[in-house]
C-alpha cells in the first residue's frame, strides 16, 4: 500500500500539519481577554480624542480671553474706521457784543492710502496743488500714502484755494472732512489776553485755554465700516455739540486805544517792552489788557515765544516808587504818621548799616506829603522803618501782592515778597521805595484800584458772561478783602491829586479832568547787580480822580531815549516816559466813554524858580531841552475880525471850542495837540467854512529835573 492510502501514515501537505501545530499552540483567547483588549484601545483612543480637544480648548481660550481685545482692535480697524469730527468752538466777544474770536469751516484733505494706485505720482501732484510743500514734505506725504493704514492726513485746514485744486485732480483716494478753523478778525487786538487755538482746536494760551472746556464742546465722530476689500459700505454719523459763548469785560474800542498809544511809546521811547492794564475800579473789570511786543494769533506759530508772553500777568518787575504807595497807606492805617508831619531829608542819603541809600534829588525838609510828591526814597525809608517788620509785611498782604488775583487769565505770576521774618532794616528799605519785592502789571492796577474805590481789593474780572444752550451765566463783582479805610483812601487820593499837579507826574494831567497817581522809575537787577542804564519806567493813575472810572497802568522796559525837537536824547523815567501815555490813553478813553469834564480849564502850570531847592541839579548824563512854554489859550475873536486865530499847541477841544466861538468848523487829522492848520493864523476866513488842523503828540520836556524823579 502506499502511502498514500496508508492511514497511519498520513500526515497531509507540510502546511498542513504546521498551521494545526500553531491552532495548538495558541489556543483562541477567551471572552475576558477580548474585552479588556478592547477597553485598552479605546482608552488610548479617548485620551487622544481628550488632547486634542484640550489643545482647541487650549486656543479657542487664549484666542477668545486672552488676546480677545487685541484681536478685535484688529478686527475694527479692518473692517470699520472712526473720523473724530471736532466741535464748532464758541465765540468770544467784547462787552458790548463784538466778535473777538470765532470758527469758520475748513476743508482737511485727506488719502486711503489702499486706495491710492500710484503714490509717488499722487503725493507730486498733490504737493503741486498745496502751498509751502518742498521736496522735503513731499517726500513725507508719499510715505504716508505707502502706509497700510485706512486714513491719513495730506493738509489739515486747507486754505480755499488749495482745496480747490486739490479737487480739481481729481485722484482716487483722497477725499475732504469739514472742520473748524479759528478766526481772530482784528488780528493783533487783545491777542495776549485771546489766547490761540492749536491744530486739534485745543486752547494753548489765554482765554482759549483757561475756558476750553466750555469753548471747545463736545466732539462728533463718523464711523465708516468697510468689507474685506476695504469698501466703504454703511457711514454713521455723530454731530459734534457747539461750545458755550464767552462774553469778555475787555471794551474793543478802548482794547484799540490801550494798543495804539503802547505801540506808540515803546517806538518813541526806544523801549524793549511794555504792558498797559486798564479797569474799572467800581467792579474790578479789565477793560484793556495790552503786552507789547504783540502777535497775530492767526498765525502764532511764526513768533518767537517772547512776542506771545503776556508781560501784563506773566512778567514780575520791581515797581519802584508806585510801590511807596503801600507804605504810604500803612502809616496812615496804623496812625504812625500825619500828613504834614516834616522828615529831614535834606542830607540827601541815608545810611542803613553799611549801606548808603541815596534820594534821586536833595531836598530840604519835606512834609509827609511832599515825600510822596517829590518821591522822596529816604522820607519813605524813614517811614518804613517806624512801620517795622510785622506791620509792613501785612499791608503788602492786603493789597494783593505775592498771590495771583484772576483765575480767567492762566499763567499768571504770584510775584515775589518776603515774609516779616525774613525782614531785616535793609529789606524795609528796599520794601519802602519798591525794591527786593516782584510784582506783575496786574497786581500794581488792583491796588490803585483798591485805593480808587475806597478801600476795596477786588478781584479783577476777565469773563463776564457765559452763554451755554442751558442760558446765560453772568459773574459779579467779587471783593477780596477790604485793604484800607475809606478815610486812608481819601487821604491817598488827595496825595496822589497833588502828584499829578506839582509832582513828578504832570505830564498824566489830562485837561478837564483830575488826576491821582503815582511815578515809578527801578534799576533793573541784570547779573546780580543793578544797572545804571536800563530801567523800569511806570506810571499808575486814576481818573477822574474825584469820580474815578479809570485805573490805568503803564510800564515800559528799559526805556531809552526819546526824540525831543528832531534831536534823540536820554528818557527813562516813569513821569518823563510812562507819564504822558498814560495821558494819552486817559484823554482818548474818558471822550470814547463820554465822561464829562470836571473843569474846562488846563491844569496849572507850576512854575521853577532859576534858583533854590525847586532848582536841584540834573544828573550827569541829562542834557535835554527844557519845555517850551504852553501857548495860552485864545480868547474868543483873538485876531482881526474875520480873520483866522493862531492855534498851535491847543488840544482838540480847545481848538474846536475857540473855532465854534467865530463860526468856523473844524477837521482833525491825528491826535494830540494842534501842530498846524489851514488856513494859516491871520488868513481872511469866512463864517462857515472848514479848518482842517493836523494834530500831534507833544513831545516830552524830559529834562525836567521833576520828572526825573523816582
Amino acid at each position: 500500500m502506499s502511502r498514500l492510502a496508508d492511514p497511519a501514515g498520513w500526515t497531509g501537505l507540510p502546511w498542513s500539519g504546521r498551521r494545526r501545530r500553531r491552532r495548538r499552540q495558541a489556543p483562541p483567547a477567551s471572552g475576558m481577554e477580548w474585552r479588556g483588549l478592547l477597553r485598552r484601545r479605546v482608552f488610548v483612543a479617548a485620551c487622544a480624542f481628550a488632547v486634542w480637544v484640550a489643545a482647541i480648548e487650549a486656543k479657542l481660550v487664549h484666542l477668545q480671553v486672552v488676546r480677545h481685545a487685541e484681536l478685535v482692535a484688529k478686527a475694527g480697524n479692518q473692517q470699520r474706521r472712526t473720523i473724530e469730527v471736532h466741535s464748532k468752538r464758541g465765540e468770544i466777544l467784547d462787552r458790548n457784543g463784538s466778535v473777538l474770536a470765532y470758527s469758520v469751516d475748513a476743508d482737511t484733505v485727506y488719502a486711503v492710502p489702499p486706495d491710492v494706485d500710484d503714490p509717488a505720482a499722487a503725493a507730486a501732484a498733490l504737493c503741486g496743488a498745496l502751498d509751502d510743500c518742498a521736496p522735503a514734505r513731499r517726500d513725507a506725504l508719499e510715505g504716508r500714502l505707502r502706509l497700510d493704514r485706512a486714513f491719513v492726513y495730506v493738509r489739515r485746514k486747507a486754505s480755499p484755494a488749495e482745496a480747490r485744486r486739490v479737487a480739481a485732480l481729481g485722484l482716487d483716494g483722497v477725499g475732504f472732512l469739514t472742520e473748524d478753523r479759528r478766526y481772530y478778525p482784528n488780528r493783533e487786538l487783545a491777542a495776549h489776553l485771546l489766547g490761540y487755538v492749536g491744530i486739534d482746536n485745543q486752547g494753548l494760551a489765554g482765554i482759549e485755554s483757561a475756558y476750553d472746556s466750555e469753548i471747545a464742546g463736545k466732539a462728533g465722530q463718523i464711523l465708516i465700516q468697510t468689507d474685506a476689500r476695504r469698501r466703504a459700505f454703511s457711514r454713521i454719523d455723530r454731530p459734534p455739540t457747539a461750545g458755550a459763548t464767552i462774553e469778555l469785560t475787555i471794551d474793543k474800542q478802548l482794547q484799540h486805544i490801550v494798543e495804539r498809544e503802547l505801540r506808540a511809546g515803546v517806538r518813541d521811547y526806544d523801549a524793549d517792552a511794555g504792558a498797559v492794564v486798564m479797569l474799572d475800579p467800581r467792579t474790578g473789570d479789565v477793560l484793556a489788557l495790552a503786552s507789547a511786543p504783540s502777535f497775530n494769533p492767526n498765525a502764532f506759530s511764526d513768533v518767537t515765544p517772547e512776542q506771545r508772553r503776556n508781560r501784563a500777568v506773566q512778567d514780575v518787575y520791581e515797581p519802584g516808587s508806585t510801590f511807596k504807595i503801600v507804605a504810604a497807606a500803612a502809616a496812615f492805617e496804623e496812625g504812625v504818621v500825619e500828613r504834614d508831619e516834616v522828615f529831614d531829608v535834606s542830607a540827601g542819603y541815608i545810611r542803613i548799616g553799611r549801606d548808603r541809600i541815596p534820594d534821586f534829588h536833595t531836598y530840604g525838609p519835606l512834609t509827609f506829603t511832599d515825600v510822596i510828591v517829590k518821591s522822596s526814597n529816604v522820607g519813605a525809608i524813614l517811614v518804613g522803618l517806624r512801620l517795622g517788620p510785622q506791620r509792613l509785611s501785612r499791608y503788602v498782604d492786603r493789597f494783593g501782592f505775592g498771590r495771583a488775583l484772576s483765575p480767567d487769565l492762566p499763567g499768571e505770576s504770584r510775584g515775589l515778597v518776603w515774609s516779616a521774618e525774613s525782614l531785616d532794616d535793609r529789606a524795609i528799605a528796599s520794601i519802602s521805595m519798591g525794591y527786593q519785592v516782584a510784582v506783575t502789571p496786574l497786581q500794581m492796577a488792583a491796588a490803585f484800584a483798591a485805593v480808587a474805590n475806597g478801600g476795596e481789593l477786588l478781584q479783577p474780572r476777565v469773563v463776564r458772561a457765559v452763554t451755554r444752550h442751558g442760558g446765560r451765566v453772568t459773574s459779579g463783582r467779587r471783593v477780596i478783602r477790604r485793604a484800607i479805610s475809606r478815610a486812608t483812601a481819601a487821604e491817598l487820593t488827595e496825595i496822589m491829586t497833588q502828584v499829578a499837579e506839582r509832582g513828578t507826574a504832570r505830564r498824566a494831567r489830562v485837561p478837564g479832568y483830575p488826576v491821582a497817581g503815582k511815578t515809578g522809575t527801578a534799576e533793573k537787577l541784570i547779573d546780580g547787580a543793578y544797572s545804571d542804564t536800563d530801567h523800569n519806567a511806570s506810571f499808575v493813575g486814576f481818573v477822574p480822580a474825584d469820580a474815578p472810572r479809570l485805573v490805568i497802568l503803564v510800564m515800559l522796559d528799559t526805556p531809552r531815549t526819546a526824540m525831543i525837537n528832531g534831536i534823540r536824547q536820554r528818557a527813562y523815567t516813569g513821569g518823563a516816559v510812562a507819564a504822558p501815555i498814560f495821558q494819552r490813553i486817559a484823554r482818548a478813553a474818558l471822550r470814547y466813554l463820554e465822561v464829562p469834564p470836571t473843569s474846562e480849564t488846563d491844569p496849572p502850570v507850576v512854575a521853577r524858580a532859576a534858583s533854590g531847592p525847586a532848582a536841584s541839579p540834573r544828573p550827569a548824563a541829562w542834557s535835554g531841552p527844557r519845555e517850551a512854554p504852553r501857548r495860552p489859550r485864545p480868547a474868543a475873536g483873538a485876531g482881526a475880525e474875520g480873520a483866522m486865530p493862531d492855534l498851535r499847541g491847543l488840544s482838540a477841544r480847545q481848538a474846536l471850542d475857540v473855532l465854534g466861538r467865530i463860526g468856523l468848523r473844524a477837521e482833525f487829522v491825528g491826535d494830540g495837540a494842534v501842530a498846524r492848520h489851514a488856513p494859516a493864523a491871520g488868513a481872511a476866513v469866512d463864517a462857515g467854512a472848514t479848518a482842517t488842523l493836523w494834530l500831534t503828540r507833544r513831545a516830552p520836556a524830559a529834562d525836567d529835573p521833576e520828572l526825573l524823579g523816582p
